[in-house]
């Protein structure tokens, strides 16, 4: 071979879009990063009256601060791509989604010709990646390409009242009938209600459901993007992606008309994504037209004409952005779990073809599909078992803007460390609710334990506690759900156990005091394995498109054996004593316990 072959990666965040290229042995060769600005900056910086000597800085979705640097930047502030109009409302701006993308591609690609004026032998990028914000919808036309309004994000709760008339109009029975098809619940998380939202509530997507010309398509942000970057406008969405819609069967990889009935939406009058594998020939790759969707500015030339060398380039990967995480991770066998802590949490369990449809909280969803590996097992759709915590990072975030308790956000491990425990404290971060597997969206933030001992530390230490101990919760339903009885992290003499390692990723993860406390209270039947690679989600999206046809990767073995880590211990194992963690897991449980309910009106 003539040229060292990279996979491209492009990975849509809730905060950032960032395009990374990647090596076989996973390195990276060249990246950039543009962080989002929000609509909330914006008026900030407006009601300013005084000149700031220094740039405000700004904190990733992982409470970490960042600045801008040569392959971070931040977006124009009069134009944010992140917006929220109403309480509990989150909106994007898809055409500048699309622009982030395609400007951070070109960035690379420029990073990647000066690289290879002197090489002797060149890079070249063989297969595009897509990761995405998973559950964010976006609706356009399939004629001009322009989005008919801001995309609703995945965390957005305007749906509310529309979920609330569903479940309460759905027998239970019906309820989990579908449950048991779609893998999820009836929720404002999914696709499907945000959907209806649009449909009932903008009147120029009601009037293109109602003219049913095919011309309304509806799509997460995956589907957005290789619309837009395809020279066939391909109109697809990934297994992944569209298993958060609560519109696909999980059996069957399509539309359910069960489900599509549930929220009254007829096929007939838009246009769906083809639901495609995770790693196949999508399109190929063409720079985006942006002023034609209507964005306020096109490309800088400089990054249009570096964009030139991926003409035709397939775009041939796309995972959502936990899946990606679960490949990036390397947690590609049946039995394997990772969890990313970001402003929220989120675990997968790796049940591999099995689809396991959770007793316990958990939902189910897709973690991959690479149907061209010549492996039988490797090449079947991998199913997992996933479960979300509401407050992670941003429990972190709330200590230091709220409480003020600490400056930056790596300031808290230290404060936590100063004391051995938490004096009697427990910290229940429900500040929006509890998800999987209380499932309560009425319980709220509880501190309980307090005596006049307490200090800034033990409420440190307790915050960080109440993440740990969630995952926890989620890892034991989980383990029930594989087959374990009762709690399989206390069974310290089974030679058998549906989990023995969790690999880490994100902000958290990366202070060694927080990972020592999840391994503490995890206990000594499970080992903490931070990810040696900082960008698992992104890695994961290279891994899916470099699979395909082999351009950079042969096989599952050819990946996990290619890909090294920096050498350094990243392993976590339990300290603190049985007795004192079992204790610690009661005292959390009854926290819960008073934590829950509280918003309802007895």
């Amino acid at each position: 071979m003539s040229f060292i072959p990279l996979a491209a990666s492009i990975d849509i965040g809730t905060t950032s879009t960032r395009a990374i290229l990647f090596a076989r042995d996973g390195s990276e060769i060249a990246k950039h990063q543009i962080e989002y600005t929000t609509s909330a900056s914006v008026e900030k910086a407006a009601s300013s009256t005084q000149k700031e000597s220094s740039p405000t800085p700004v904190f990733s979705a992982e409470g970490v601060a960042i600045t801008a640097a040569d392959n971070l930047v931040f977006e124009d502030s009069k134009k944010p791509s992140l917006l929220f109009p109403n309480p509990g409302w989150v909106e994007c701006v898809p055409s500048s989604i699309l622009a982030d993308a395609t400007q951070c591609l070109g960035v690379c690609m420029g990073s990647l010709e000066a690289l290879n004026k002197d090489a002797a032998k060149p890079y070249k990028v063989t297969a595009i990646g897509i990761t995405n914000m998973r559950e964010t919808t976006v609706v356009w036309s399939k004629k001009t390409g322009k989005a008919y309004h801001n995309g609703i994000v995945w965390n957005d709760t305007r749906t509310s009242a529309i979920v609330q008339k569903k479940i309460a109009e759905t027998p239970k029975d019906v309820q989990e009938k579908l449950r048991r098809i779609s893998g999820v619940p009836i929720s404002t998380y999914f696709s499907a209600s945000k959907l209806r939202w649009f449909i009932d509530n903008c009147d120029n997507v009601k009037a293109a459901y109602d003219r049913a010309d095919g011309d309304l398509c509806f799509g997460t942000i995956d589907t957005w993007l290789i619309f837009q970057l395809t020279k066939e406008r391909s109109h697809v969405s990934d297994v992944t992606n569209a298993s958060r819609t609560m519109f696909m069967n999980l059996d069957t990889f399509n539309y359910d008309k069960e489900l599509l009935d549930l929220w009254d939406i007829n096929p007939k009058n838009i246009v769906l994504p083809k639901i495609v594998s995770s790693s196949e020939y999508y399109g190929a790759f063409k720079t985006p037209n942006l002023a034609a969707i209507g964005h306020h500015s096109d490309l800088p030339k400089a990054s249009s004409t570096w964009l030139d060398a991926l003409t035709d380039i397939p775009i041939c990967g796309c995972l959502g952005d936990q899946s990606a995480s679960l490949v990036g991770q390397l947690t590609l066998k049946a039995g394997a779990a990772k969890c990313t802590y970001g402003t929220g949490a989120f675990l997968l369990y790796n049940t591999g073809p099995r689809k396991l449809i959770s007793e316990h909280g958990p939902v189910t969803t897709l973690g991959f599909w690479f149907p061209e590996l010549e492996s039988k097992e490797d090449s079947q759709p991998h199913y997992a078992l996933e479960g979300s915590i509401a407050v992670a990072g941003s429990v972190v975030q709330w200590l230091r803007d709220n409480l003020k308790m600490i400056e930056k956000a790596q300031d808290v491990g230290p404060l936590a460390s100063q004391v051995d425990n938490t004096g009697g404290a427990v910290f229940v971060p429900a500040f929006s609710g509890l998800f999987a597997p209380y499932w309560d969206s009425e319980a709220r933030g509880t501190i309980l334990g307090l005596t006049q001992y307490t200090n800034a530390c033990h409420i440190a230490r307790a915050a960080l506690e109440g993440v740990c101990y969630q995952t926890r919760a989620i890892l034991k339903a989980m383990g029930n759900d594989a087959g374990a009885n009762g709690d399989f992290m206390e069974d310290l003499q089974s030679t058998v156990s549906p989990l023995s390692v969790l690999a880490v990723d994100g902000g958290m993860s990366k202070s060694d005091e927080v990972m020592q406390i999840q391994a503490d209270i995890l206990g000594p039947c499970v080992t903490v394995k931070r990810s040696p690679n900082a960008e698992c989600t992104a890695l994961g999206a290279a891994i899916a498109a470099g699979l395909y046809k082999h351009t950079v990767w042969s096989s599952l073995e050819d990946v996990t054996s290619s890909i090294v880590g920096d050498g350094s211990n990243n392993e976590f194992k339990a300290q603190l004593a049985d007795d004192k963690r079992r204790a610690g897991w009661t005292l959390w449980e009854k926290a819960v316990e008073r934590s829950r309910g509280w918003l309802t009106q007895d």
